[in-house]
């Protein structure tokens, strides 16, 4: 393993592990979830880095994207991040996204110095994406469609919450 790969590696697993800190010490729901976002960004980098790239896409599409956009959109529809916008004091948030910057540059700076190999070509036949669309339209249909279902039921119930607390 070179050494452009363990810096990424460490500093991939730094950001989820303060990540999930910041996640679990946030009162307001808002910039938890959106630390929860941070958390599912730094997991999709390691598991890009593990040569999982599938996983690593799927991660940021179905967690940070679609499940966390459903999760901010019922807590906004809620009012439950009222209180404040952000836990985070101004000094907190400069100082957060300096080391934030300095990681990415430092990430930079290394790539450039010892450049990675070009990667090897995959053969056309080897398709990582069939063998799971396979399984998940096929095997596993009930379970996937179910599942949709029952996050369309928590967005009508948190839609329903919310008119029962405005007109009361």
């Amino acid at each position: 393993m070179t050494t452009a790969y363990e810096f990424q590696f460490w500093l991939f697993a730094v950001l989820a592990i303060v990540s999930a800190l910041a996640f679990v010490t946030r009162r307001n729901p808002v910039p938890a979830a959106l630390w929860l976002v941070n958390v599912m960004f730094a997991l999709a980098g390691l598991y890009v880095l593990f040569d999982a790239p599938f996983v690593g896409a799927v991660q940021v599409l179905v967690y940070a994207g679609a499940i966390m956009v459903v999760f901010i959109f019922v807590v906004m529809l809620l009012n439950l991040g009222r209180d404040g916008l952000s836990d985070l004091r101004p000094l907190a948030a400069r100082l957060s996204a300096g080391l934030v910057a300095a990681g990415l540059l430092a990430t930079l700076l290394t790539v450039a110095r010892d450049p990675l190999p070009a990667p090897a070509l995959a053969p056309a036949s080897d398709n990582v994406v069939a063998p799971v669309a396979n399984a998940l339209f096929t095997d596993h249909l009930v379970a996937f469609e179910l599942t949709s279902l029952v996050l369309l039921v928590a967005v009508i119930g948190a839609v329903l919450l919310a008119k029962r607390r405005t007109a009361a």
